[in-house]
Protein backbone atom coordinates (compact mmCIF):
# COMPACT_ATOMS: atom_id res chain seq x y z
CA UNK A 1 0.00 0.00 0.00
CA UNK A 2 1.18 3.24 -0.67
CA UNK A 3 2.60 5.88 2.11
CA UNK A 4 -0.57 8.53 1.73
CA UNK A 5 -3.17 6.11 2.49
CA UNK A 6 -4.59 4.47 5.68
CA UNK A 7 -6.57 1.35 5.84
CA UNK A 8 -9.96 1.32 7.57
CA UNK A 9 -8.61 0.53 10.80
CA UNK A 10 -6.00 3.33 10.60
CA UNK A 11 -8.75 6.00 9.80
CA UNK A 12 -11.23 5.03 12.28
CA UNK A 13 -8.82 4.76 15.40
CA UNK A 14 -7.51 8.08 14.03
CA UNK A 15 -10.80 9.92 14.15
CA UNK A 16 -11.68 8.31 17.98
CA UNK A 17 -8.54 9.88 19.01
CA UNK A 18 -9.30 12.77 17.69
CA UNK A 19 -12.51 12.90 19.25
CA UNK A 20 -10.86 12.11 22.96
CA UNK A 21 -7.75 14.02 22.69
CA UNK A 22 -8.75 17.36 20.70
CA UNK A 23 -6.11 18.98 22.10
CA UNK A 24 -3.56 16.80 19.92
CA UNK A 25 -0.94 18.40 17.71
CA UNK A 26 0.18 15.17 15.84
CA UNK A 27 -1.61 11.88 15.95
CA UNK A 28 -0.38 9.06 13.65
CA UNK A 29 -1.91 5.05 13.88
CA UNK A 30 0.15 2.54 11.94
CA UNK A 31 -1.59 -1.24 11.31
CA UNK A 32 1.99 -2.97 11.85
CA UNK A 33 0.48 -6.37 11.43
CA UNK A 34 0.02 -6.47 7.73
CA UNK A 35 -2.78 -4.79 7.54
CA UNK A 36 -5.12 -7.60 9.23
CA UNK A 37 -5.90 -5.26 11.64
CA UNK A 38 -4.52 -7.12 14.42
CA UNK A 39 -2.05 -4.98 16.02
CA UNK A 40 -0.97 -0.94 15.82
CA UNK A 41 1.63 1.06 16.78
CA UNK A 42 -0.06 4.86 17.81
CA UNK A 43 1.94 7.87 18.34
CA UNK A 44 0.11 11.09 19.46
CA UNK A 45 1.52 14.47 20.82
CA UNK A 46 -0.95 16.15 22.84
CA UNK A 47 -0.94 19.09 25.96
CA UNK A 48 -3.68 16.30 27.65
CA UNK A 49 -0.44 14.63 28.22
CA UNK A 50 1.49 17.29 29.83
CA UNK A 51 2.13 16.87 33.83
CA UNK A 52 1.26 13.31 33.64
CA UNK A 53 3.31 10.21 33.76
CA UNK A 54 4.18 8.03 30.74
CA UNK A 55 1.77 5.37 32.43
CA UNK A 56 -0.43 7.96 33.11
CA UNK A 57 -0.38 8.94 29.27
CA UNK A 58 -0.94 5.66 28.09
CA UNK A 59 -3.81 4.64 30.26
CA UNK A 60 -5.79 7.63 28.81
CA UNK A 61 -5.00 6.31 25.52
CA UNK A 62 -6.08 2.60 26.35
CA UNK A 63 -9.16 3.94 28.33
CA UNK A 64 -10.07 5.97 24.77
CA UNK A 65 -9.83 3.08 22.75
CA UNK A 66 -11.35 0.54 25.04
CA UNK A 67 -13.93 -0.57 22.41
CA UNK A 68 -11.64 -1.15 19.50
CA UNK A 69 -8.83 -2.80 21.58
CA UNK A 70 -11.47 -5.77 22.19
CA UNK A 71 -10.71 -6.70 18.71
CA UNK A 72 -6.82 -6.10 18.52
CA UNK A 73 -4.16 -8.32 19.55
CA UNK A 74 -1.85 -5.61 20.15
CA UNK A 75 -1.25 -1.95 20.58
CA UNK A 76 1.78 -0.27 20.88
CA UNK A 77 1.42 3.41 22.34
CA UNK A 78 4.03 5.86 22.06
CA UNK A 79 2.75 9.38 23.85
CA UNK A 80 4.43 12.82 24.52
CA UNK A 81 2.85 16.71 25.61
CA UNK A 82 4.17 19.21 22.86
CA UNK A 83 7.54 20.96 23.85
CA UNK A 84 6.89 24.32 25.40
Amino acid sequence: RGFASQTDGESRLARVLREKFPRASAIKVVDISGGCGAMYEIHIESEEFREKRPVQQHQMVNQALSEEIKHMHGLRIFTSAPKP
